[in-house]
């Protein structure tokens, strides 16, 4: 392994730990505000994050005479769309935390890397036989984890269910529509994008305080800055040098750093069988990323 790669490796472990560690984050949260309210602030708070890289890459760009004007209509456009998805997605994924724990909410997001290809098939995109494994693997790793006596699912973990599915529709609308925007400037639109959309929510649905906000500032600054802003400034710079499928690997631990955060720092517990099913599910995720 060469040092680039090396490096870019270390980045995306650092990202998965942030992004695992937000969920505890997004959990805590959940006793200051809404579920809305706390998208709409850290969202903008991740916008407002990318903006000094922003410039500073339109700065080099402009240096060295490769710097190129944002087509405006497919910027709006594209910003909508991927908004409007992370903004499904997120609102499913921040409403089921009410209910559910930090690390189960961890492992059933981190489905959407067993979704993203299968989707993908409504594309024509060829999916093999290792991702229809994983998806099996991560069914059989869901139901372990989340279904009690009864064959009763946690309405917590069906609502990051759903969260995983939107997660997915999202990755797919990026990877069509990434190609033709700038991959940074169609990341700060489209949070501002789920940013308004979420405050839209929280006015309408949700009693929003300065006194909440501000009680539940730590989570907030977490999950804005450090999980929006600079885990993806992080992913960025490292996928310059690692593979998207080698990356997916990397980033799908974000599910078991998820589950340490919420045993080191809420005293959440696994039982055997939720543990086993963990284990299918990383495993799931895993082979999802491998080609036939």
């Amino acid at each position: 392994m060469n040092t680039k790669s090396f490096k870019a490796d270390i980045l995306l472990l650092i990202t998965a730990i942030i992004w695992g560690a937000a969920f505890v984050a997004q959990r805590v949260g959940m006793d200051y505000m809404g579920p809305l309210t706390f998208n709409a602030v850290r969202f903008a708070l991740g916008a407002a994050a990318l903006i000094p890289l922003i410039q500073r890459i339109d700065s080099e760009k402009k240096k060295d005479g490769t710097y190129r004007e944002v087509d405006k209509g497919s910027f709006i456009k594209g910003s909508l769309i991927a908004g409007g998805a992370l903004f499904l997605g997120a609102t499913f994924q921040q409403w089921g935390l009410v209910y559910t724990t930090a690390g189960n909410a961890g492992f059933i997001t981190g489905l959407y890397v067993v979704f993203v290809p299968i989707m993908g098939l409504f594309f024509k995109q060829k999916t093999g036989l290792p991702t229809w494994i994983g998806a099996v693997l991560a069914v059989i790793g869901m139901y372990l984890l989340s279904v009690n006596e009864g064959f009763h699912i946690e309405m917590g973990d069906l609502l990051v269910l759903i969260c995983a599915v939107f997660f997915a529709g999202h990755v797919v609308v990026i990877s069509l529509l990434s190609s033709k925007i700038d991959p940074v400037k169609f990341a700060a639109g489209q949070f501002v994008v789920c940013s308004v959309f979420s405050f839209i929510g929280a006015f309408s649905f949700e009693t929003m305080t300065f006194a909440g906000i501000w009680a539940g500032i730590v989570p907030i600054l977490y999950g804005g800055l450090m999980s929006v802003g600079v885990a993806y400034t992080l992913q960025v710079v490292a996928q310059q040098e690692a593979k998207p499928a080698h990356a997916a690997i990397i980033l799908s631990l974000e599910s078991v750093f998820a589950a340490l955060a919420g045993w080191l720092l809420l005293g959440e517990i696994l039982t055997t069988q939720g543990l086993i099913g963990c284990g299918l599910m990383l495993s799931g995720m895993l082979l999802s990323q491998i080609k036939s």
